[in-house]
């Protein structure tokens, strides 16, 4: 890994010199899938691995088997089949279980239906995601694994041309971003991150409003994420066996060694800084992704950034924020605030008038704004009614998609940015062209984090 405190310059070098030796081993390649069923002929079909079947890879996969032009012939997650995920998610195999069984059962019996015989074997299932980088039938994956995973997967995946569809938030650390944006742009790769509003009408609408002025000029959004909803283990807490449902090694990946522990893992890695940045990154990556938009910032970012109050924990195995609080400011003096509070609230305040967002309810003042018509002559963003959709179509015409890498980078930057002023409870100056920190030090080498051996870029 890149030394602490070099400059992006540097390190996009240092990343070029070493292209092509990101997995450190060889590539392993097993045989090739067995075709499905279905209206669209083979030769049509995107073929597909999902790497990462936890609650959300889940989703994701059970949204690409919804197409009939794309096929899911290899799953790959270290959980061989657990229970223990959120309760929100959509129940899996068996009830609500996860992991590489339960999702090779799920697109075995999806296939199984559109087979005359009522039986279908042809879906993979592995633990190494090498395997599925390796093959040669394959021609995008999908990523929704633990954070620390992305950017090795992403930067392997790009290396040997397939295209992408990541969870998100995009990286770990601002700079795995560099890398993902790198690797994407130099392979000529379709990467759709997973900020799925990006697709949502009711969104683009907003953003449109806002961007062609009809709120005046954009001055400040205040916005609130959820708390931390698991309960941390106390304090004292003791290792624990790992069990045989798990590879543990391979969980961990390029994050470093600790010992197991059940609140480690699964969804409980949210709150574990090895792993991600908190309800900071999980959630706040969601609204700073439409407030980017709606500014027009897709290339850029605020300009600083400040504590205001955000608290941690003393110790335990949960290392992410408590109470999240910052503030950062763009160039133009837009000022956006953030705190833990109610899930879903965001408020635009304009110099003529304002948009309240509450969950799925959209309240504009004045109330006028709601039947605004955007002219043909005015900005009208990104049109995709559905992300996996986006992405399937994008991966046939080599288009850019709703959210590509480098929207997917930007905004997740604006979260790790955020992190390490309240982490170090002060105020940081960001330069958004060059994305460095101005003036300290300290905080200039928490844009990078090291891998464990043998994981690296």
């Amino acid at each position: 890994m890149v030394a602490y405190g070099t400059s992006r310059r540097v390190f996009l070098k240092q990343l070029s010199a070493a292209a092509g030796v990101a997995l450190g081993v060889p590539y392993v390649i097993p045989g090739s899938a067995v075709g499905a069923g279905g209206t669209v002929a083979p030769s049509n079909r995107i073929t597909m691995a999902c790497i990462g079947v936890g609650g959300m890879g889940t989703n994701n996969m059970r949204a690409f088997l919804a197409n009939d032009d794309a096929q899911v012939v290899a799953v790959c997650d270290p959980v061989r089949a657990n229970d223990q995920y959120g309760h929100w998610y959509k129940k899996g195999w068996n009830g609500a279980w996860f992991g590489r069984e339960p999702a090779q059962a799920i697109v075995e019996d999806h296939y199984a239906q559109q087979k005359r015989s009522g039986t279908f074997k042809g879906c993979d299932a592995c633990i190494d995601f090498r395997e599925i980088i390796g093959r040669s039938d394959i021609d995008a994956i999908s990523i929704a694994t633990p954070d620390q995973w992305h950017a090795v997967m992403a930067v392997a995946a790009a290396e040997s041309g397939k295209d992408m569809y990541c969870e998100k938030p995009l990286t770990l650390a601002l700079a795995e971003g560099w890398a993902m944006v790198k690797a994407v742009r130099r392979y000529g790769r379709v990467f759709q991150t997973g900020t799925h509003r990006r697709s949502d009408s009711e969104y683009r609408f907003l953003c449109e409003v806002i961007r062609n002025g009809r709120i005046g000029r954009l001055n400040r959004v205040y916005f609130e994420i959820g708390p931390n909803n698991k309960q941390a283990p106390p304090s004292d807490w003791q290792a624990e066996p790992v069990p045989d449902w798990l590879d543990y090694d391979m969980w961990l990946g390029p994050a470093p060694w600790a010992p197991y522990h059940k609140d480690r893992c699964l969804y409980t890695f949210r709150f574990g800084l090895d792993y991600s940045g908190g309800q900071t990154t999980n959630l706040g990556a969601h609204y700073i992704d439409i407030i980017q938009w709606a500014h027009g910032s897709d290339e850029s970012g605020p300009v600083e950034f400040e504590d205001l109050g955000a608290e941690w924990p003393a110790d335990g195995l949960f290392t992410t924020a408590t109470k999240v609080h910052f503030r950062a400011r763009y160039a133009d003096g837009l000022e956006i605030e953030c705190k833990t509070g109610n899930d879903g609230l965001m408020r635009f305040e304009g110099s003529q008038g304002s948009v309240l967002v509450d969950g799925a309810k959209f309240t504009f003042d004045p109330p006028s704004l709601k039947d605004t018509v955007i002219g043909p002559n005015e900005i009208r963003l990104y049109d995709s009614p559905e992300h996996h959709r986006n992405f399937l179509d994008c991966v046939k015409s080599r288009r850019d998609c709703a959210a590509p890498v480098e929207v997917g980078h930007r905004s997740v930057s604006i979260c790790h940015l955020a992190n390490i002023a309240m982490s170090l409870k002060t105020r940081l100056q960001w330069d958004p062209a060059a994305e460095r920190i101005i003036g300290n030090e300290a905080a200039g080498r928490m844009l990078y984090r090291a891998m464990r051996s043998p994981w690296r870029l």
